[in-house]
């Protein structure tokens, strides 16, 4: 069967069918043989099953979600608009955690203009849209998260008044019809987030007087601790603060785990990037305060650079390490070996 093309059509909606029901393995290996069958049609068939093979391939190994996202990118445009949006937006996150900053903030552009289009043409036709495929989320959702994802890249660039300026254009519902509830549920999210991420953005421009409500605010929501104490802990290095009051208030939340929101589970691969880059923040703020436990979090995040294919934070532990190799026993000096070896 697999050898005919005649039969693709009846083996892609086989392999539909696992993949809605998770299992993934098997669906990607039907997908592979219809694009095989496919691969001179241009079809939209096709674009689905790189769509989907490059959802599955998606893991911890960042120089195989690089790949799997060049070789997907080049099927986006033949995909449904509503495809293409939640396409656009694991492409985002996948280019984000690779610190590709330019092409995540490229790409949410497009998809900032792609919602906008769907969103103005579904309230100018008056219509609920029941006969055409519909994204994954709410068009708002699409909408906000553009501006979500492009102030995020520019805290990455130390630009906190042009992300400040993103924050209130996601936290405005002035635009969102009312009269849907995942809408409503949406806007609520992001409202959230932006009252966040507002505190945020003040911690992390230096203002240490914000930090006791920034940790007050988000005490509550353990969903997002682990994000809220990584970003601490960079400005508490930046700006030399004592923060273990914070960390130690917070330690169950150190350990790598996953966490959860209202609209699903965080994006993998940018909180395993953050994880690692968390353990290299963390080794450098105990080394920092001259605590020979430093070391041992080098380690760690070398071991969690290796399992995710981070060159860079990898780097940077060797470096940090080079700087107090003094603090660490003949035990550690093996283990870090054993880890850097494989960058050297």
């Amino acid at each position: 069967m697999l050898e005919k093309l005649t039969y693709a059509p009846m083996l892609f909606e086989v392999a539909e069918g696992l993949f809605q029901e998770g299992q993934w393995q098997a669906a990607a290996l039907l997908y592979k043989n219809v694009s095989d069958c496919e691969k001179y049609q241009n079809s939209e068939r096709l674009a689905v099953c790189q769509y989907r093979l490059f959802r599955i391939a998606l893991g911890d190994d960042q120089t195989r979600n690089l790949q799997a996202a060049h070789i997907f990118e080049c099927y986006l445009n033949r995909l449904d608009e509503a495809d293409q949006l939640d396409g656009i937006k694991n492409l985002v996150n996948v280019y984000y955690s690779l610190h590709k900053w330019a092409k995540a903030d490229k790409l949410a552009q497009d998809m900032l203009h792609l919602a906008m289009l769907r969103y103005n043409l579904q309230r100018k036709s008056n219509r609920r849209m029941t006969d055409e495929k519909k994204p994954e989320k709410p068009l708002c959702f699409y909408i906000y998260y553009s501006h979500l994802m492009r102030a995020s890249i520019c805290e990455e660039h130390h630009d906190y008044t042009s992300a400040l300026k993103f924050v209130t254009l996601y936290t405005d519902a002035s635009w969102v019809s009312k009269d849907d509830e995942d809408a409503r549920r949406t806007v609520a999210q992001f409202q959230e987030w932006g009252t966040a991420n507002t505190l945020l953005y003040q911690v992390m421009s230096g203002q240490q007087e914000v930090l006791s409500e920034y940790v007050d605010h988000i005490s509550p929501q353990s969903d997002e601790i682990f994000v809220a104490l990584s970003n601490i802990l960079t400005s508490a290095n930046r700006y030399g603060w004592n923060v273990d009051y914070i960390l130690e208030r917070f330690a169950n939340f150190i350990p790598y785990q996953t966490y959860a929101t209202e609209f699903g589970g965080y994006n993998q691969q940018i909180m395993s990037d953050q994880h690692t880059k968390f353990l290299a923040e963390l080794a450098a703020y105990h080394l920092h305060n001259k605590r020979k436990e430093g070391i041992q979090f080098i380690i760690q995040s070398l071991e969690s650079s290796a399992r995710i294919n981070n060159e860079s934070t990898a780097i940077k532990c060797a470096d940090l390490f080079g700087k107090h190799r003094d603090q660490a026993d003949e035990k550690a000096q093996v283990q870090y070996n054993l880890q850097i070896g494989p960058y050297l």
